[in-house]
């Protein structure tokens, strides 16, 4: 499953997500959330906010790529990178609340896809070019964080209380979030495009390592987390397909 253009990246995603919808799985939920922020990206294209459109379309259908192909490869019952698998395999367990699978997939696709698509787009020193047109697609996503949250209380009513004793902290904390993976991610890049190529392989499984590591964290919080978590999937929708419907 591969895309030539933004286009094509949406379409291959409404085929994910139909798919997802016909086999009850959770894995819909981070392709919807994708699915909006490549929206976000080619409208952003269009009202020309960055430097170089067809550099930042070729780096979006780059980074985009990589979760297509990780899918198919998943689906296909072939090994896609570590942390993908762990992504994947997370969607099999009820336990997890929805916001654990939307971060589980933003996890792997910053933390590891971005850099390995940025050092793609713009290999050797051309990538420090690429800085600020990075840092604005990250903005863009960043930017979803209220859409995201406005649907999480649609799925989970509580989250309005919450949200209003925390008085915008889980906003920044999300954000914060995203901040700190973009400056990993960037830092990764960098190391990437300079790196020679009997490097980069290795570069990349360690990235992956790192990647997985955290994702199981997400997967299995500890502490006053894991109880909260409780309560939280106690609230939400048990049926997936209502599930993607409110995310839509």
């Amino acid at each position: 499953m591969q895309a030539n253009t933004i286009q094509e990246v949406i379409e291959a995603l409404d085929a994910i997500i139909r798919q997802c919808e016909m086999r009850d799985s959770r894995q819909a939920y981070f392709a919807v959330l994708y699915k909006g922020m490549t929206e976000a990206v080619r409208d952003a294209i269009v009202a020309g906010q960055f430097e170089d459109a067809a550099r930042m379309e070729r780096l979006d259908v780059l980074f985009a790529n990589r979760y297509l192909d990780a899918w198919q490869q998943y689906g296909q019952q072939h090994t896609p990178s570590r942390s993908w698998q762990a992504a994947f395999e997370a969607c099999n367990d009820d336990a997890l609340i929805v916001l654990q699978h939307l971060i589980l997939g933003i996890n792997t696709h910053i933390n590891l896809d971005l850099a390995i698509a940025a050092a793609l787009t713009a290999p050797g020193d051309t990538v420090f070019a690429l800085q600020r047109d990075f840092d604005k697609i990250n903005d863009i996503i960043a930017a979803l964080t209220d859409d995201m949250q406005s649907k999480l209380q649609r799925i989970w009513w509580p989250m309005r209380l919450i949200r209003r004793v925390m008085r915008g902290r889980d906003k920044a904390v999300i954000e914060f979030s995203i901040v700190k993976a973009r400056q990993a991610a960037w830092a990764n890049s960098v190391a990437l495009a300079q790196l020679p190529e009997p490097a980069v392989a290795d570069y990349i499984d360690q990235m992956d390592s790192t990647v997985t590591y955290i994702a199981g964290n997400i997967a299995r919080p500890k502490g006053w987390v894991s109880y909260i978590i409780r309560f939280v999937r106690w609230w939400e929708p048990k049926e997936v397909g209502r599930v993607i419907g409110l995310l839509k």
